[in-house]
């Protein structure tokens, strides 16, 4: 079972934080302060297990660079300090995605009665679209 995200530990030294100005709306409060976060967190130097790291860099998200740098920006919030919880909390909310490995899929194969009622009902579709069909003079 994997970890809840309170558990989840990242070192301080393994991302780095940017204040960047907010987008949108805001008069002139926002040309003034960069109350935005930008996360930088760098997958292969980081101190993530080897499979964990693969499978961050196999999520198809638009987060992660070709570099292998997940880049999260959060400026949900007028305050810079809830915008750097919510970062951290996002990349810990991916992080958790990859720790999961993914079930492996045991390659079955229809049983005998299971093909046999597939091939009577369609059959039966065939019968019934066969009397659709005007007749033939």
């Amino acid at each position: 079972m994997s970890p809840e995200i309170s558990d989840i530990q990242i070192p301080e030294s393994e991302y780095s934080l940017t204040a960047v100005r907010s987008s949108g709306p805001g008069g002139q409060h926002v040309n003034k302060v960069s109350s935005a976060i930008l996360l930088r967190f760098d997958i292969s130097s980081s101190s993530l297990a080897e499979d964990v790291k693969q499978r961050l860099l196999a999520m198809r998200d638009n987060r992660i660079t070709d570099d292998g740098v997940i880049l999260i920006k959060s400026s949900i919030s007028r305050s810079q300090a809830r915008n750097k919880e919510d970062a951290l909390l996002r990349l810990k909310e991916m992080i958790q995605k990859a720790l999961r490995k993914p079930k492996l899929r045991k390659p079955t194969t229809p049983d005998r009665s299971a093909i046999e009622k597939r091939l009577e009902e369609k059959t039966r579709r065939g019968e019934r679209k066969e009397q659709r069909k005007k007749p033939t003079l």
